[in-house]
């Protein structure tokens, strides 16, 4: 048991390493509000960034534009209801009126037990 835990600890950890290392920097987000420019390392002199040449975005136009960015991922859509398209009427602590047969439930018991 615990050799199988073992190596699936060992799995698991090698493939999140290999999804870090293998990530695609093109799926990157392209908006006005990531702000990358063109980084480069003083030692080496090499780039630094895996998405060079996007500038680096300033202001409150880049800021409301990068805020708004996942708006369309997070609205919420419900789809319509086909019983509300049924509804007469709606009341607060009661049942809706409804459009269809008038069923009317009696209670199981008319008049309660006296004790004499």
């Amino acid at each position: 048991m615990k050799r199988g835990l073992a190596i699936l600890t060992t799995f698991a950890a090698a493939a999140l390493c290999g999804s870090l290392a293998f990530g695609n920097p093109s799926m990157l987000p392209k908006h006005p509000g990531y702000p990358i420019g063109n980084p480069v390392d003083p030692v080496h002199g090499q780039a630094l960034g895996n998405d060079q040449g996007q500038n680096n975005a300033f202001g409150t136009e880049a800021a409301i534009e990068a805020a708004s960015y996942h708006d369309k991922d997070s609205r919420q859509s419900l789809e319509q209801n086909l019983n509300d398209e049924r509804l007469l009427e709606k009341q607060a602590g009661q049942l809706p009126t409804v459009q269809g047969p008038d069923i009317r439930i009696e209670p199981p018991v008319k008049e309660a037990t006296r004790m004499q």
